[in-house]
């Protein structure tokens, strides 16, 4: 327990610093003075999608891909903003739309175990809870709630390449298309490193999670 509060405290420094370095290069405006939505379109256009759209969604940091909807959904500041911030984070959402066309494998992965992550998601509270109540009675319900929770640290596993990949994806096409150069560039590889780094911090908290409920389910079937 003493390493899971450990995560966590990496957890939140890790969020405090990508929030504070978005509110740096959100300072920062681009040369070529394009806003989060005109470059998530170019971008588009660059690979020859056109079934994607692009909304304006709310809230802060907030950006995501909808595979389903085939939506690219940028918050305010991004949608708007002519920032570096604002291109990265519109170009790395527009990663996951090419990885989406292009059938990339690690994304069709991800995609289909959703169903049973946010079956596992509802089901791990009211599981934890009647695990620990009933471990040395019933040790087979903590075994359930380890598989819950292993589906959930497999899937944090899982996005890590599929968030590294789209980042990857992202500052090579804006180098390449001139969107951004030099510091510029720079910025946005940094502000996308961070961004990163809270999904290594998740899976890394997820796998804790199921050593620690691994080991008192050893422990419990040792007595």
């Amino acid at each position: 327990m003493i390493v899971a509060g450990v995560m966590s405290l990496i957890g939140m420094f890790v969020s405090q610093r990508l929030k504070s370095k978005f509110s740096h290069y959100s300072q920062i405006p681009l040369r070529s003075g394009l806003p989060g939505y005109q470059i998530a379109q170019r971008m588009l256009d660059h690979y020859g999608i056109r079934d994607v759209k692009i909304v304006e969604g709310q809230g802060f940091l907030t950006d995501h891909y909808n595979p389903v909807s085939k939506t690219v959904s940028l918050s305010p500041d991004v949608y708007r903003g002519n920032t570096i911030a604002a291109a990265a984070v519109a170009a790395h959402e527009c990663g996951h739309a090419v990885q989406h066309a292009q059938a990339y494998s690690m994304l069709q992965v991800r995609s289909a175990l959703v169903p049973m992550v946010n079956i596992s998601a509802m089901a791990q509270q009211w599981l934890l809870i009647i695990a620990f109540m009933t471990l040395s009675s019933m040790p087979s319900i903590m075994l359930i709630t380890i598989a819950a929770f292993g589906v959930t640290a497999l899937f944090s596993f899982i996005t890590l390449p599929v968030e590294f990949d789209a980042s990857k994806r992202a500052l090579a096409w804006l180098e390449s298309s001139g969107v951004t150069a030099g510091q510029e560039q720079a910025g946005a590889k940094d502000a996308l490193w961070w961004a990163a780094m809270t999904y290594v911090s998740a899976a890394l908290s997820a796998l804790v999670m199921l050593l620690y409920l691994l080991m008192r389910y050893s422990a419990a079937t040792r007595d």
